[in-house]
């Protein structure tokens, strides 16, 4: 079983951080803070293959789960993002079953699914060194899917139902945008929405993650039973240091 969903089904919440840098130097020092798991974002930041190649053994040494966003759910780069050596993928704008079901036939070989083979270059397969890869590879993906529009939301117990789905996220930037809140996810609407996604997961059966706000939000998320949570981004502990640093010689 992939380790990460294995974790969230043990019931304790597992804190996150996101890497957004894009930079193997960063990776090392957010790894040895001790977070549960770091999240690479391909989607908004300018990560290439290289980029999370570096990052991914900087990281290795530390007991900690790497998950990365594809840039969008295309076979293509799943393919590519498994092959480089991530076990947990979290797919952005999720927005039906059959999307979801097609996201997980990219992260399965056949007959399973559609993901192209090419253990002997693999990093995922040791170059070819497992010579159980192909006939395991399945059993440790894990396939987290985000919710962030109004389409999103109403599909989300189909989406959830669907096999190869491991968990459901939640983003509320996107949420609130997709909503008629652009830039306000705090807005009473958005936050009701949010609530509501968050106990429709649970009644699933699937866990739960989001992008919290703040750590009151997180510490509110948490009584909600959610499962892991962002609790901030590599840029904004390095932009919050250093301005707190400055401010510490004014005057």
């Amino acid at each position: 079983m992939n380790s990460m969903i294995a974790d969230l089904g043990r019931g304790r919440p597992l804190i996150g951080l996101w890497q957004a840098l894009a930079n193997a130097y960063t990776a090392e020092i957010c790894a040895r803070a001790g977070y549960d798991w770091l999240l690479f974002d391909g989607e908004h930041s300018p990560n290439t293959a290289q980029t999370l190649v570096a990052q991914l053994q900087a990281v290795a040494p530390f007991p900690v789960h790497a998950i990365a966003r594809v840039p969008v759910g295309d076979p293509v780069y799943i393919k590519q993002y498994l092959d480089i050596g991530f076990a947990t993928l979290l797919v952005p704008v999720v927005e039906s079953a059959q999307q979801a079901a097609d996201i997980v036939a990219a992260t399965r070989f056949p007959p399973r699914g559609i993901r192209g083979v090419a253990s002997a270059t693999s990093r995922a397969s040791g170059f070819g060194a497992d010579a159980g890869y192909l006939a395991s590879a399945h059993e440790k993906t894990g396939v987290i899917v985000q919710i962030e529009s109004r389409k999103g939301l109403d599909a989300l117990e189909e989406i959830a139902a669907v096999d190869g789905v491991d968990a459901l996220f939640i983003g509320p930037a996107d949420l609130a945008a997709g909503l008629g809140y652009l830039g306000a996810p705090r807005h009473p609407d958005v936050q009701a929405a949010i609530d509501g996604a968050i106990r429709r997961i649970a009644a699933c059966g699937k866990p739960s993650g989001i992008f919290a706000l703040d750590a009151e939000d997180a510490k509110r998320r948490i009584e909600q039973g959610v499962g892991f949570l962002s609790v901030g981004t590599d840029i904004g502990v390095l932009n919050g240091g250093a301005k707190s640093l400055r401010a510490g010689f004014t005057g």
